[in-house]
């Protein structure tokens, strides 16, 4: 089975989301199950046809088992990598295999986070995982990570490339001009490049309004081959390409701190869709702080 002959086998079929923003009152796992829900319902499906399930969390090791005893599930097919942010990206491409294997017939994808409400929160969240995942070239040196790194990426883009403050502040002003056109959107005031420059230092080159908000929410979709797809509720979304690269897990140890693994994997994407870059017009890029949109594009 090549990954050509996968293109276009499976669709996503229904997509859903929840507590975004701030879900007061509520845990991790309920505001997943109602993104779920949601998704499921999306797709013109309910729960029983669910035999396959992704997910994961970084507060938990063993997530995806409590999460199908929530929901009621009894999947065929589990994946549960824990890859960051990148997660629910990297679980779309195994889950294809597992439906045009036939393992399963219907693979829901889904996470919940309330990192902003929650008791334990997000520093108490990033002590724990030091422990649990310590990573020696850093962490004696207590960095505020995740922004810690992405500051050294910012600085030495700067001067390998000369990059200026005012380019990267283009990209989060461009990211609030379109959270403008979402009513959800947590921000929707206009944002100027001087207010990017003039906000709270966090990390040097970074302010606060170059990094991304800390926000709970949950999101979900359902995946089924092609063909049912066509048979159901949505008009299908078929997935042509996916790609997972990791080359490093602290930024001191990456060769270029310019090149990320997404040079790897946006490239096997395409390759798998038969596409390449000029055929692209929407991208989506993560830019949970604005260098990340530079070193993607």
């Amino acid at each position: 089975m090549s990954l050509e002959s996968m293109r276009g086998q499976v669709a996503i079929a229904g997509v859903g989301h929840a507590g975004l923003g701030e879900a007061h009152g509520y845990t991790e796992m309920e505001v997943l199950a109602q993104a779920a829900s949601r998704a499921v319902a999306d797709a013109g499906l309910t729960m029983r046809d669910i035999d396959g399930l992704a997910t994961c969390s970084s507060s938990a090791t063993m997530w995806s088992m409590p999460v199908a005893e929530y929901l009621g599930l009894r999947p065929r097919y589990i994946e549960a990598s824990m890859l960051g942010g990148s997660s629910f990206v990297s679980h779309l491409l195994p889950s294809v295999m597992a439906l045009v294997s036939g393992q399963c017939n219907a693979v829901l994808v889904c996470y919940g986070s309330t990192q902003k409400t929650a008791t334990f929160g997000r520093k108490e969240g990033v002590k724990a995982r030091t422990l649990l995942d310590p990573q020696p070239f850093e962490h004696p040196y207590t960095p505020l990570q995740p922004v810690t790194s992405y500051a050294l990426a910012a600085a030495r883009h700067m001067h390998q490339y000369g990059t200026t403050r005012e380019q990267l502040a283009e990209v989060a002003v461009a990211a609030r001009a379109w959270a403008a056109l979402n009513p959800e959107a947590a921000m929707r005031e206009p944002l100027s490049i001087d207010d990017v420059l003039r906000s709270r230092p966090v990390s040097d080159p970074l302010t606060v309004r170059d990094c991304c908000l800390v926000s709970d929410g949950g999101g979900a979709y359902v995946m089924v081959r092609a063909d049912r797809a066509r048979q159901l509720r949505q008009p299908p979304v078929y997935v042509l390409g996916s790609a997972t690269a990791v080359w490093n897990r602290q930024i001191s140890s990456m060769e270029d701190l310019t090149v990320t693994a997404a040079a790897e994997s946006g490239k096997r994407a395409l390759a798998m869709a038969g596409l390449s870059v000029a055929d692209v017009d929407v991208a989506e890029l993560y830019d949970a702080f604005t260098i990340n949109t530079l070193l993607f594009l």
